[in-house]
């Protein structure tokens, strides 16, 4: 069965972790495009000016399809694998984590940054509210007037959700259907030969 559920956090969240008068600060975003990442990272950048190392990874797409994680300067997986790896594990998507360093004067070895950029990765996901989505396919029908009851039938027996209507002569009806469900309902449609059904984006 195709999964169409995917999670994200609601809104931006803060975490930290201490280790040996080192501290992490950890920023989460939800975002939408790598444009929106690099400034959510500028951001944290001019917030956190005087940190070390601004050490992130993120993943968007409800199919999780992007991923990218960056040590900034820390030792190779130390930092930005440990937070990608926080992410996965709580099968989160559409999200930025920025773990800023200050150093303490201590050096923590790689498992200690390991763990530090985990665990404070790991206490901003923690602050946040965690949502589920639904993958879903928008399609618009054309009929005329008298096929409206029927029209109408069919969205209620589905479930649709009417995103937009014109009903004139010519009517026009655009709904969104969880992705899973799409196959059976637009067959059903097209059994209507008097109407007419496109796809029209995935959302």
């Amino acid at each position: 069965m195709f999964d169409d559920k995917y999670k994200e956090i609601k809104s931006s969240t803060k975490g930290i972790y201490k280790d040996k008068s080192s501290r992490f600060i950890a920023y989460s975003y939800p975002v939408y495009s790598e444009e929106e990442i690099k400034e959510k990272l500028e951001e944290v950048k001019k917030l956190e000016y005087a940190a070390r190392h601004h050490c992130y990874a993120y993943i968007l797409n409800p199919n999780k399809s992007s991923q990218r994680a960056n040590d900034d300067g820390e030792p190779s997986s130390t930092a930005g694998k440990p937070i990608l790896g926080q992410i996965l594990s709580n099968d989160l998507t559409n999200i930025l984590i920025v773990v800023v360093r200050y150093f303490g004067g201590v050096k923590l070895g790689v498992p200690g940054l390991i763990k530090s950029y985990k665990t404070a990765a790991a206490d901003a996901i923690s602050q946040a509210t965690i949502i589920t989505k639904t993958i879903k396919e928008q399609y618009e029908v054309d009929f005329k007037y008298p096929q409206m009851n029927d029209v109408m039938r069919l969205v209620k027996e589905f479930d649709l959700e009417v995103i937009n209507t014109d009903f004139q002569i010519e009517c026009k009806l655009i709904f969104a259907v969880a992705k899973s469900k799409t196959d059976n309902t637009v067959d059903t449609f097209k059994k209507n030969h008097e109407i007419t059904i496109k796809y029209i984006k995935t959302i």
